[in-house]
């Protein structure tokens, strides 16, 4: 990619990770030269909602080639940019991309609606993923958030900080399969979270505020979240059935 193609992409991101990105984005075309087919920024950093200091900059590496000598010539800049620049790097190999949009398809549905090429040809554009796969993969998220939330609980001894932390972190995790759900229904939204709980909240009657601002209340945003949950679970069954029928 051109110095000139590569400084229009980093200006479609936060910036504070422009400058970080660049650099390792010229290491990587270094260090794999033909090798690296792609470099893909996606989630918060090329969606919105990136908070400097807080957020992880989610990075995919596509190579052609992933054997030792491949991963040990990039583990150095990727070091680099994780502990000095938050960046969290997916390494997939480009001819297993297709094949696996039956078990990731949310992970593939986030990077095909919002994300920032840096380097090679974008892989993503042309995988389709199916929805039967994509209610498979809402279902198992949305139960397993459900039992750990629980496990949260219990294991907060009561701390309401410690209860706070879980649905805040809960929450944001469930931003994808929950986006995916509505769209499911023939709703579209953004795909922010606020935009997300939003959809939910009107599609199911369920007061989603508290989960907006948990710490100011974090029992009121255990209730809500739990209520999503089941009511959510609910209707990913009823996708279920009528798919059945």
């Amino acid at each position: 990619m051109t110095t000139a193609v590569l400084t229009q992409a980093l200006e479609c991101l936060p910036p504070s990770v422009g400058a970080p990105l660049g650099r390792l984005t010229e290491a990587l075309e270094r260090a794999c030269g033909a090798n690296l087919a792609a470099l893909v920024v996606y989630g918060s950093a090329a969606r919105g909602g990136f908070v400097p200091g807080e957020s992880d900059v989610d990075l995919i590496v596509v190579l052609g080639d992933t054997s030792i000598a491949q991963l040990r010539a990039i583990s150095e800049p990727l070091q680099l940019a994780r502990y000095s620049a938050r960046v969290e790097a997916m390494i997939l190999k480009l001819d297993n991309l297709a094949a696996a949009a039956d078990v990731f398809p949310l992970l593939y549905d986030d990077i095909q609606q919002r994300r920032v090429l840096l380097s090679g040809t974008d892989p993503f554009g042309a995988i389709a993923v199916n929805d039967t796969h994509r209610r498979l993969r809402i279902e198992q998220e949305l139960r397993e958030a459900r039992i750990r939330m629980r496990r949260a609980v219990v294991d907060a001894l009561g701390s309401e900080s410690s209860i706070s932390g879980a649905v805040a972190r809960k929450v944001k995790q469930l931003r994808s399969p929950l986006h995916a759900l509505v769209r499911l229904r023939g709703i579209q939204s953004g795909d922010r979270l606020e935009a997300v709980l939003a959809a939910c909240s009107k599609l199911y009657a369920v007061d989603t505020a508290p989960l907006l601002n948990v710490a100011a209340a974090p029992e009121s945003a255990h209730t809500a979240l739990r209520t999503l949950l089941d009511t959510a679970i609910v209707d990913v069954d009823a996708l279920e059935a009528g798919a059945r029928a």
